[in-house]
């Protein structure tokens, strides 16, 4: 009897903030209204009338009364890798796989900073080698033909495994005591952080190729990716810096005392308190980024929503299903922000716990 009342309690401390004041008391009420009102229709639209077969006349008879995820059951290949052929499509899966499960390790805290490093990089060139083969007896495809999925990760992750470390310097260079190196990195962000990245996108993907020497270009995938990494080393110079000017002065004073030189007091002293209390703006800014991604489809590099694209457009069955394959993608983006806003917490209390050890 105690336990259960015990438990009873915890039960009722979890939800006393929820109508504390008439404020919240309201907001709540208004949501569980809402709630009430929307949550039933749509779930007899997405289960109750649902038709999970990938047979098109059964969807066309419910379309508009149930979702058709038959869609995805027979579009999830063209969805998930695109224009990839078909044949090869186990590396694509298998280097996703392989990139996923070296992130989740890496933001699992089971590895120490170098280590994790090292598995990431190990990773991301297995990823690479896999995509475009020439070993191992496995046949080239060409950069031009990766899309879905492994784009996307590829774009994220290159983007933000360049971008932090390019967004550190521009903070450094924008605090630096030199006035024409403070000058050109403050020039340099607030221009970029001036256009929009649809335009960014467009110049290194047509603009760029033409002051360059015929086949000097390359692929757009190794133009974009660059403008990528540039455009949110930006947006992550400004966070840093906000981290920078967080840390009192008297850190590099004492740096300084205990006979630290001015680069090893800001290596060792000053940036991992900067990141630390950075390190929210910067998982919003990575949220952002995994995001932003999609715009690529504008410049015919077929992400996930490109691809998507690619697998309804040109057959008239499932032309009309689009909704479903949206939700499919939202999906997929989704469970990508939630994983990095759980790895961000996570690092957020390893690092305080650290803090209270020292």
């Amino acid at each position: 009897m105690a336990s259960r009342r015990s438990a009873l309690t915890a039960i009722g401390r979890q939800f006393r903030p929820l109508l504390d004041g008439w404020g919240n008391a309201l907001a709540t009420l208004a949501i569980l209204v809402t709630a009430c009102v929307l949550l039933p229709g749509v779930f007899e639209w997405s289960i109750l009338r649902a038709d999970w077969q990938p047979d098109a006349e059964r969807c066309r008879a419910l379309l508009g009364t149930g979702a058709c995820w038959g869609v995805i059951v027979e579009k999830y290949p063209l969805i998930l890798f695109g224009r990839y052929p078909f044949d090869q499509h186990w590396r694509p899966a298998l280097a996703c796989g392989l990139l996923l499960a070296a992130l989740w390790l890496a933001g699992s805290g089971r590895l120490r900073v170098r280590p994790a490093l090292a598995l990431l990089s190990g990773a991301l060139l297995g990823f690479l080698a896999l995509l475009h083969g020439g070993g191992l007896g496995l046949p080239i495809v060409d950069s031009q033909l990766w899309s879905g999925l492994p784009l996307t990760l590829l774009l994220a992750t290159g983007g933000m495994a360049g971008a932090l470390p390019l967004g550190i310097l521009l903070a450094l260079g924008r605090r630096s005591r030199l006035p024409l190196l403070r000058s050109c990195c403050a020039f340099y962000i607030e221009l970029v952080r001036g256009v929009p990245m649809i335009s960014v996108l467009f110049v290194a993907a047509f603009l760029f190729p033409l002051f360059l020497p015929d086949r000097a270009g390359g692929s757009a995938l190794w133009r974009v990716l660059p403008a990528i990494v540039g455009f949110a080393a930006a947006y992550l110079a400004e966070v840093v810096r906000g981290g920078l000017q967080s840390v009192p002065a008297g850190q590099g004073d004492a740096a300084a005392a205990l006979g630290l030189s001015r680069w090893q007091g800001l290596r060792h002293v000053i940036l991992p308190q900067a990141l630390r209390a950075a390190l929210p703006a910067l998982v919003n800014t990575f949220i952002g980024l995994f995001k932003d991604v999609s715009l690529v489809t504008v410049v015919s590099l077929y992400e996930l929503t490109g691809a998507l694209t690619l697998a309804l457009s040109g057959d008239a069955q499932w032309r009309a299903f689009y909704l479903e394959g949206y939700l499919f993608i939202g999906l997929i983006y989704w469970l990508g922000c939630l994983a990095l806003s759980n790895f961000g917490r996570r690092l957020e209390r390893r690092l305080q716990y650290s803090s209270r050890d020292c």
